[in-house]
């Protein structure tokens, strides 16, 4: 069968998005047409939006929240700000077979193909996989494309969790680069209370897990916690001088950051000229890993006008 592909002429909002991807948490919601949650396959649909461009005082808030440098150029990971929209407008729409709220987002794959300046438009398209085994539920990616003209400069790939009867020999993704806890750290982190609710005002990332201790607590979280996002976010931006024009990170997420924190970021060489990286807790508590990542160099694109960015 055929992908459904889906041209919007502009962004979802937000809010009324995560109302409905919400709703499947109140018994019987499901049942409504219009409202996710009726179970089934994830349906093969692309959603599309054309001639997005970054504002550029949105970028500048975002790279404050997350400590990257300000420059004539996108930070690695605000491409996935600007799809985010696309990806609740997938999960909340009412064919999709369970409601966004609640899931585990477990990995994100990010390949930059080149670096994209502020003022470009670029091409997104959204697209969920099929469901796949797991061994704590099902899995499934969403898969993100960021085009300039006919080339792919920026894709990512974000991994979900849905929680339930899992196959204990399906493949977890445990298996991952991670920094020796004896590596020093080469940075400490003090994460304030307001984290969640400062990255949702420039992400647009509103999941009530990382708003207030108050909404978080329903949801099984005693307090509320970081997104997942920032900390890939944040580690980049410690990286930034030593990140190439064109390369893929690859991050696990492991177990959240309560808010307030204090962390630790360690970095370690791996092969060739890869960076692996961790946040972690600090002292005795390094085996507490929250994030675990490996950045690799890529072959590097040019730009449609044949100048290398």
């Amino acid at each position: 069968m055929a992908t459904e592909t889906k041209k919007l002429t502009g962004a979802p909002s937000i809010l009324p998005l995560y109302a409905r991807a919400a709703a499947p948490l109140v018994p019987g919601a499901s049942l409504l047409p219009f409202i996710p949650g009726g179970g089934g396959e994830i349906p093969d649909v692309r959603l599309e939006i054309d001639g997005v461009v970054a504002d550029p005082d949105a970028v500048a808030a975002y790279a404050k929240v997350c400590d990257f440098a300000l420059r004539d150029h996108l930070p690695p990971t605000y491409p996935h700000v600007l799809a985010f929209p696309l990806h609740m407008a997938l999960m909340a729409d009412g064919s999709f077979p369970f409601g966004a709220v609640g899931l585990v987002h477990v990995a994100n794959k990010i390949t930059q193909h080149r670096r994209l300046g502020i003022g470009e438009a670029l091409d997104l398209r959204v697209q969920a996989t099929k469901l796949k085994a797991h061994p704590k539920g099902k899995a499934f990616d969403v898969v993100t494309e960021a085009r300039v003209g006919r080339q792919i400069a920026w894709e990512s790939t974000s991994t979900f969790l849905r929680r339930g009867k899992g196959d204990p020999g399906a493949a977890s993704g445990e298996a991952f680069p991670i920094v020796d806890e004896a590596t020093p750290a080469s940075a400490e982190w003090r994460l304030g209370g307001d984290l969640g609710r400062r990255y949702a005002a420039v992400s647009g990332d509103r999941n009530p897990i990382h708003m207030h201790s108050l909404t978080a607590k329903p949801l099984g979280f005693p307090a509320a916690i970081a997104h997942g996002m920032w900390t890939k976010a944040r580690a980049l931006a410690a990286l930034e001088s030593r990140l190439p024009d064109a390369f893929a990170v690859d991050v696990r997420f492991r177990r959240p950051i309560l808010l307030p924190a204090r962390v630790e970021f360690a970095t370690s060489a791996g092969t060739g000229e890869e960076i692996d990286f961790t946040v972690r807790g600090r002292g005795e508590r390094r085996s507490n890993r929250h994030l675990d990542g490996r950045i690799t160099p890529v072959a590097a694109k040019t730009s449609p006008k044949g100048k290398a960015n």
